[in-house]
């Protein structure tokens, strides 16, 4: 039995899945942790310290379920350093009779990776989607073709070097080795989506506590990932200016009370501080806190509308929006999401695992699943960042021996 270790080291918490998988069965979950996190700020490091305890404390949480030690593990990466970019390689083909072989199919690989990356940016994610030969556009199979041109259009993901560095440097104080980083959005795709949502075209908003990142998708292609400076943190520092009271009781008040929609709460429905807190006292109007609540998740809303504008796919996803993160739970969310993004909305939850399913099955562990998912399909997502498996798995089924093909590519270059 081999193990695999997922930690998501969001703003708000820290989260570690120890999973047992097999070739044979669903992964087998046997290991939880979730712990608030310290030092972490709109998805970056700004203690290492306060992190590095954080990370410590969730992965001895999940090792006490487990009786497994972890000294290895995927880690997610957010925040707003993360970066989509569409890639390419063209590469003439090889052969004097313009036969497309396998070595070509890797030479355009290569190629598309030869780009000038920002400054302080490094690649994540290298997910290939099609290939072009000569003039006929979106070939799945090009090997055997015949052409002059060879073209393989991807995406990559870039996230911040120096974040990375100070979240490798969190791990190693706590004698963890990072075989890979997975971006968060991705991730919490991977558990939150299914392909049909993928293949008529969604939007995964991730409502997580310091930031709120997107990603598209359409005909089981990525056309954008997108991470929004605005969290649900600010909800509650909302309240907690709103209410003239401390961060820790205006949480309270957000997820007992909390509601986005005010047009559904009574004038007269009131929350009395002191049930919260007995150094709290007065009574507040719980309209008014939904007030609170609906201007700043609207805010996030008309963001994620506004980068839809952006790649014009504003109210022309068919499987909708799907809600991820701690936020997902704010009562009115959906309904807010459905009004201001003028598309279907619903909360999307971890696909079916097996053994302490209880324990991650909720929006907010879609990125630590969705982790364990991704690195399963991509083998070798850990050093050269060339995500395979999406790609294969497009083609599986449709095209078999394309798949083998160009997995036998994949594997001489990486």
């Amino acid at each position: 039995m081999d193990y695999i270790t997922t930690i998501d080291v969001g703003s708000d918490n820290v989260r570690t899945i120890i999973s047992q998988v097999n070739d044979e069965a669903l992964p087998r979950i046997v290991g939880v942790g979730s712990v608030p996190t310290e030092g972490m700020r709109r998805g970056a490091v700004v203690e290492i310290e306060e992190v590095s305890d954080s990370i410590r404390k969730s992965v001895e949480m999940a090792e006490l379920h487990s009786g497994v030690q972890v000294s290895e593990a995927y880690v997610s990466a957010n925040g707003t350093d993360l970066e989509f970019m569409e890639i390419k390689g063209v590469v003439a083909v090889g052969l004097a009779n313009g036969e497309v072989v396998e070595s070509d199919v890797q030479r355009a690989i290569e190629a598309a990776q030869a780009i000038n990356l920002p400054l302080n940016k490094e690649i994540i994610h290298v997910i290939p989607q099609g290939f072009q030969v000569d003039d006929q556009e979106k070939v799945k199979d090009p090997v055997g073709m015949s052409g002059v041109r060879l073209e393989m259009t991807g995406v990559a993901i870039l996230a911040g070097s120096s974040n990375l560095k100070n979240l490798t440097k969190c791990f190693d104080n706590n004698d963890i080795s990072v075989l890979g980083f997975v971006a968060a959005p991705l991730a919490a795709s991977q558990s939150a989506l299914n392909k049909r949502q993928k293949e008529l075209g969604s939007v995964l908003i991730e409502l997580g506590g310091g930031v709120t990142s997107l990603i598209v998708y359409e005909e089981q292609n990525i056309l954008d990932v997108k991470v929004i400076p605005i969290g649900m943190n600010l909800v509650t520092n909302d309240v907690a200016i709103g209410l003239r009271t401390s961060v820790e009781v205006a949480e309270k008040v957000k997820l007992k009370y909390g509601s986005a929609l005010p047009a559904e709460i009574s004038n007269d429905d009131e929350i009395n501080l002191a049930d919260l807190d007995e150094e709290e006292e007065g009574v507040v109007s719980r309209k008014y806190v939904a007030e609170i609540i609906e201007a700043r998740v609207e805010e996030i809303f008309y963001e994620v509308e506004k980068e839809l504008k952006r790649i014009e796919r504003s109210a022309l996803l068919p499987a909708g929006s799907i809600l991820s993160g701690g936020g997902a739970y704010v009562h009115g969310a959906v309904d807010l999401a459905k009004d201001i993004l003028k598309l279907p909305a619903q909360i999307g939850f971890p696909k079916e695992m097996s053994g302490l399913t209880d324990k991650v099955d909720s929006p907010m562990f879609n990125v630590a699943v969705g982790m364990l998912l991704w690195v399963l399909e991509n083998e070798d997502v850990s050093e050269a960042g060339v995500s395979r498996g999406n790609f294969l798995e497009n083609l599986k089924g449709a095209w078999p021996e394309l798949a083998e093909k160009i997995k036998k590519v994949f594997k001489k270059f990486v």
